[in-house]
């Protein structure tokens, strides 16, 4: 009786640690990014972000904006079997990843800084 008593002691005491875990990560990743507003900001001045899912410069640029990343106004361009090009980048003419272009039609080719990103859309960047 005593070792059934412990057992459930023991697998509730696992349970209740397993869910806090959950939440916790679940609220982590529900807290807002301090990038989420120069994302949204970006989408909203007309600047776009094309890119490939095999480039590891395009991933090297998404990991700049951290969870943010999901906010930016991206454009996948590779197939999926990552020998073609889609039509949405090829209409653009888009001959590198990754590639910005602007509301003004210029582009920045490569790894773009966010300083040069504020610069080019007027987006105010707050890092914290």
């Amino acid at each position: 009786m005593k070792k059934n008593t412990t057992k459930i002691i023991l697998f509730s005491l696992g349970g209740i640690v397993i869910a806090a875990g959950i939440y916790a990560f679940a609220l982590s990743e529900s807290k807002p990014s301090p990038l989420d507003d120069f994302a949204r900001c970006l989408k909203d001045k007309g600047a776009t972000f094309y890119g490939a899912f095999w480039c590891p410069h395009c991933q090297n640029q998404k990991k700049m904006f951290g969870k943010s990343a999901k906010l930016l106004p991206y454009v996948e361009c590779s197939t999926a079997d990552g020998k073609g090009q889609l039509p949405a980048c090829t209409e653009k003419k888009i001959d590198g990843y990754p590639t910005w272009e602007f509301a003004d039609s210029s582009r920045e080719s490569g790894e773009v800084s966010l300083e040069k990103l504020a610069e080019k859309t007027g987006c105010t960047l707050h890092q914290k």
